[in-house]
């Protein structure tokens, strides 16, 4: 059953497949909430290709990552192979239940998801249960965390999603990874065009959410030089220098019309995912990643466009 699963799994778009049994999670975990008799949690991997990243890498064309890279992933592949998956399992007379993050859904008070309109998220009522997404990943042998929490696998580094199925038939267990691939090196912290990463890998999400949507004008083709003309500190938001509140920071994603977003409130991402791509460089750079191709990505020095155009 296990082998049917990972042939089904690939056979619909998943690069990576992982299975942790129930005891590799506390009692208290939230997927005994979600469903009282699993026994095996079905970790899915899907690689972000490389090359939807080009465009932002090149300051030329920016829609292919968030569009293919996020959006068709995360809403259109990786909810077949769950279904596919799924459809399987309950075939053969067990119980199967689908887990992906809802993008739009949040379970903290005053927080957001850089991935989406920040006035489209709805806020959990505490009934509503969430799994640890990351803790599952990495309990089910996906990958490793990484310093910035973003899951950090052999093949791929931080380019990939990943969702689950919870199942009450036991499979046998995939290993954990021993963490190999963080060394630390900051790479993530560094790369943030908005600061919104601590020296620990904590993420500020609002913080994030106002640089991922291109409040850098040093890193955005699309801001005209009167960007923001209406903030006493305009020019400490074009430089990524201000610190943001989640109240200034939706006034300043207001103003922010330079690109448009993609379907399902998912935002364009102007950034990058600079965090993430830098990570991949560094990895790759170290000879780390299974997955090898014929070039490096970063085949020259990193762009950027001088403050100077914006006073």
């Amino acid at each position: 059953m296990k082998n049917e699963i990972i042939a089904l799994a690939k056979q619909n778009g998943a690069d990576l497949v992982g299975f942790a049994p129930a005891e590799r999670f506390d009692s208290e975990n939230a997927i005994f909430k979600i469903m009282p008799e699993t026994k095996t949690v079905i970790g899915l991997g899907f690689r972000v290709l490389r090359g939807t990243f080009r465009g932002i890498e090149e300051g030329t064309t920016y829609y292919q990552y968030t569009t293919m890279g996020v959006e068709n992933i995360e809403e259109t592949i990786m909810p077949m192979a769950q279904l596919k998956i799924a459809a399987y399992i309950e075939e053969k007379g067990f119980t199967a239940i689908p887990q992906r993050r809802h993008q739009q859904i949040m379970a903290e008070e005053n927080s957001t998801n850089p991935e989406v309109a920040y006035d489209a998220i709805y806020r959990s009522r505490p009934q509503e249960i969430q799994m640890n997404f990351l803790d599952a990943a990495v309990r089910c042998g996906l990958g490793e965390k990484g310093l910035h929490n973003a899951l950090l696998t052999d093949e791929f580094g931080p380019f990939v999603r990943y969702c689950f199925v919870l199942t009450n038939v036991e499979i046998p267990a995939s290993k954990i990874k021993k963490p190999h691939l963080c060394d630390n090196c900051g790479a993530c912290i560094h790369a943030c065009p908005g600061k919104a990463i601590d020296k620990n890998g904590n993420v500020n999400k609002w913080q994030c959410a106002v640089y991922y949507n291109g409040a850098n004008g040093t890193k955005n083709p699309f801001m005209p030089p009167d960007a923001f003309a209406d903030f006493e500190n305009r020019l400490e938001i074009i430089a990524g220098e201000a610190k943001v509140t989640p109240e200034t920071a939706k006034k300043i994603l207001d103003k922010i019309y330079f690109y448009p977003p993609a379907q399902h409130a998912y935002q364009c991402s102007i950034c990058g995912r600079a965090c993430d791509v830098n990570c991949y460089i560094h990895l790759e750079e170290k000879g780390l990643l299974t997955k090898t191709f014929q070039s490096p990505f970063r085949k020259r020095k990193a762009w950027s466009f001088s403050l100077e155009s914006f006073r």
